[in-house]
């Protein structure tokens, strides 16, 4: 373990984090990346000048102090902080949008804020662009919800075994599948994974027709299909 000398003598700079984030959320982050890129956040932003600030991807990369305490190597860095920042957005922490420009994607990611949460909304409607050094902007990408994003929005709150179980699950299965899977748990109100992944694995094994899920009638919502019955208890 490297030791820290202290903070100096004298004058020295500070952050402001709100007190919400010590009494709310830090107590529900249970991996430690997570919090590392969202107190970042807090410390970035606070060195960005403007009304609306925001950060892009190459501002968390190219801090390499940053970089080398979230991994060892840069590739592990770089993987670590990806999985960090959807763990931050899943969570509510921090906001994600996507805008094309004419030499490619440029994520930016703000503070969940009012004011965050207003920029967020005014790049989505085209009400409002952020200059990026650029006027090359040409369209704007409205995300799908990502798959932590879907999961704790109707299933229950992420950990980390259920992370790497999501990420294993995003890697065997086409999205559309997950979706539809999960939509199916809300709907049989089974929020369980164990539940999704065994209609992803029996979709996979006997086939899956093409389409989307069919909705059952509203009287008939809690109605578990015979085929899926037996996962629940697993």
């Amino acid at each position: 373990m490297q030791g820290f000398p202290g903070f100096p003598d004298g004058k020295i700079s500070f952050t402001y984090v709100p007190n919400l984030f010590f009494t709310e959320l830090m107590p529900k982050i249970d991996h430690i990346p997570e919090l590392k890129v969202t107190l970042y956040a807090f410390y970035a932003l606070s060195q960005k000048e403007g009304k609306v600030r925001y950060l892009r991807l190459v501002d968390f990369i190219t801090d390499t102090e940053f970089m080398r305490g979230l991994a060892p190597t840069p590739s592990e860095a770089a993987d670590t902080l990806l999985d960090a920042l959807e763990r931050a957005i899943a969570r509510g922490s921090l906001l994600h949008v996507t805008i094309g420009t004419a030499d490619g994607n440029i994520d930016l990611y703000f503070v969940n804020t009012e004011r965050g949460r207003a920029a967020v909304t005014g790049i989505t409607k085209g009400e409002w662009r952020p200059d990026l050094e650029t006027e090359k902007i040409v369209n704007i990408l409205v995300e799908r919800p990502n798959i932590f994003t879907l999961y704790e929005q109707n299933i229950g709150p992420l950990t980390p075994m259920i992370a790497d179980e999501l990420r294993d699950a995003e890697r065997s299965f086409p999205i559309r599948w997950i979706e539809e899977a999960i939509e199916l748990a809300v709907t049989s109100n089974v929020r369980k994974w164990r539940y999704i992944l065994g209609i992803l694995r029996r979709w996979q094994q006997e086939g899956k027709q093409d389409g989307t899920t069919q909705r059952t009638a509203p009287q008939e919502q809690r109605t578990i299909p015979d085929e899926y019955r037996d996962l629940i208890e697993r």
